[in-house]
């Protein structure tokens, strides 16, 4: 028996090839999913649980609940500004301070299952109703050069099925049902 790497209960991110209608489809469902996903991994936890880290040296169930809307919105925004500008370059963030911050620390998670809902509502109606010639359209990271709105998509589809593995896979480890 193998021993998972408890930072990537799910494997780490691996870009495909080559994205069709189909696989393209299955990541804007996985993206739709996620919200349910993240609020039934949490729920019935108390808050000593959520301040649980989901393995040791990282972050609290209730850090990773914030982390998720604070990393989605970023995205939803390089997603809309790669459909309307040519190339854009986009900003990066210090998600680990993020995390840090009073209210990612302390908050409470049903503000961010909330915003993470609206968040997933709007940008998967933008997903779905993108012509396909717009997921070929790029945006420049200053840390992975240029990526396809195709890449971008795939990669949040597999970061909140990651996320949502972290904080399952503790659940299971300690018993909480």
């Amino acid at each position: 028996m193998t021993d998972v790497d408890p930072r990537y209960p799910i494997g780490r991110f691996a870009a495909p090839e080559r994205v069709d209608a189909l696989l393209r489809a299955s990541f804007v469902e996985q993206i739709a999913a996620a919200p349910a996903a993240l609020r039934s991994a949490v729920h019935g936890l108390t808050a000593t649980q959520l301040d649980t880290p989901y393995r040791d040296g990282g972050w609290t169930v209730r850090q990773v609940v914030h982390h998720l809307p604070d990393s989605h919105l970023n995205a939803y925004v390089r997603f809309k500004l790669a459909l309307t500008e040519d190339s854009p370059t986009i900003k990066t963030y210090e998600e680990a301070l993020w995390a840090e911050l009073p209210e990612a620390k302390r908050g409470d998670v049903a503000i961010s299952l909330a915003l993470l809902e609206a968040l997933h509502a709007r940008w998967v109606a933008a997903l779905r109703t993108a012509p396909a010639e717009a997921f070929a359209r790029t945006l420049k990271h200053p840390e992975h050069g240029l990526m396809p709105i195709d890449r971008l998509i795939a990669l949040y589809a597999w970061h909140g099925r990651h996320h949502v593995a972290h904080i399952t896979t503790l659940r299971k480890h300690r018993g909480w049902a």
